[in-house]
């Protein structure tokens, strides 16, 4: 797979590990240093692994105390995530992983917090909690992987799988028609949403530093290989020639373009692949990760298809919003400007609308 810088200059607001305490001058810790002593149990094969390896390489580069850096998982493969790291961590139960991050991401400002999920965890029991976590704008760095498949309870299909799809528990064919993630993250106004893929470890480094350097919900779709249940779901993105035809890489104020092709927007605004020998130049889409509306990032998205003939991956969006665990901690200090008094608490309790029940 052909990788490419993100393009992702400085955009702004605050940097999504502000508030947490840095190692002292001098300190630094390696991958080795975030690196536990659990045994790591997934199928030989799993893109779990190298996922792993990323995130264990990257972690040193934010300069955290490992004290301060926290990973919340939910029920899946994936979930097994925070054993294998030597941080703080949370086992959590199955979709809810978002729910708890937020609880720590509000009160403890001090802290970094991730959240990893698969893509039945998340979408399926999980989605509710996954949409909200997005719509207030929690400082959540939401590490999704996706192979399209239920792998821990062994071979269902998932709120991802294609329509058609075979699996144990649906032997003549899904009926469902799939999630996009993205644009599911999209719809429900993510300020930082990305895709990459278990396989190409500097792409996937690259979006890991983005995520964690916006302050706000950060949604990651990662492609990850089931080698048991659902084998070779992206091989055509890992196949070097295929990817350069099909991957169109999205870096901020570039051309959306893969191979030979471009992405052109037509006088009705919709967005549609051609080759670059035949597209308009002044219809050519250019890249804007930083627009306000998220409806180019959201057609983008769509360009998907079912048979990954184009398949967009990079940042889609990143954008500046107040993030509700700032402004919950900015409405606890303006609500503490004094002592509390019998009075307030009776106000509280008995509020603005009473009412007499009686005969």
């Amino acid at each position: 797979m052909t990788t490419l810088d993100l393009g992702m200059p400085a955009h702004g607001g605050a940097s999504g590990t502000a508030g947490v305490p840095r190692l002292g001058e001098g300190d630094s810790l390696t991958k080795k240093d975030f690196t536990s002593d659990q045994e790591v149990r997934w199928c030989p094969g799993c893109g779990d692994y190298a996922i792993l390896a990323a995130v264990q390489g990257f972690l040193p580069e934010l300069g955290l105390k490992r004290e301060n850096i926290v990973f919340v998982s939910g029920i899946g493969c994936s979930s097994r995530f925070p054993y294998y790291l030597d941080t703080y961590g949370m086992h959590s139960i199955h979709g809810r992983a978002p729910a708890i991050a937020t609880g720590l991401a509000a009160s403890r400002e001090d802290l970094s917090v991730w959240v990893v999920t698969g893509d039945g965890d998340a979408l399926s029991i999980g989605g509710n909690h996954l949409i909200h976590a997005l719509r207030r704008n929690v400082n959540l760095k939401i590490l999704l992987f996706n192979n399209e498949i239920y792998g821990l309870t062994k071979g269902q299909y998932s709120p991802t799988s294609h329509v058609g799809q075979v699996t144990k528990s649906t032997p003549l064919g899904s009926l469902d028609t799939p999630f996009n993630p993205v644009s599911l993250a999209l719809g429900a106004e993510a300020s930082f949403v990305a895709r990459t893929m278990d396989s190409d470890r500097a792409h996937l480094t690259s979006v890991l530093r983005a995520a964690a350097e916006h302050r706000g919900s950060a949604l990651v779709e990662i492609y990850q290989n089931c080698p048991i249940f659902n084998d070779g779901a992206f091989a055509v993105l890992k196949d070097r020639t295929e990817a350069q035809a099909r991957i169109l890489q999205l870096v901020d104020g570039q051309e959306v373009a893969a191979g030979d092709t471009v992405v052109v927007r037509d006088q009705r605004g919709s967005l549609s692949v051609v080759p670059r020998t035949e597209a308009d130049p002044g219809q050519v889409v250019v890249h804007d990760v930083h627009a306000e509306d998220p409806s180019a990032a959201f057609a983008l998205s769509r360009l998907d298809t079912p048979d990954m003939g184009h398949v967009p991956m990079g940042v889609f969006r990143s954008v500046d919003r107040p993030t509700y665990d700032d402004g919950l901690r900015a409405q606890l200090a303006s609500a503490s400007t004094g002592p509390v008094t019998d009075a307030d608490i009776d106000a509280l309790l008995a509020g603005r609308d009473t009412w007499t029940v009686g005969g």
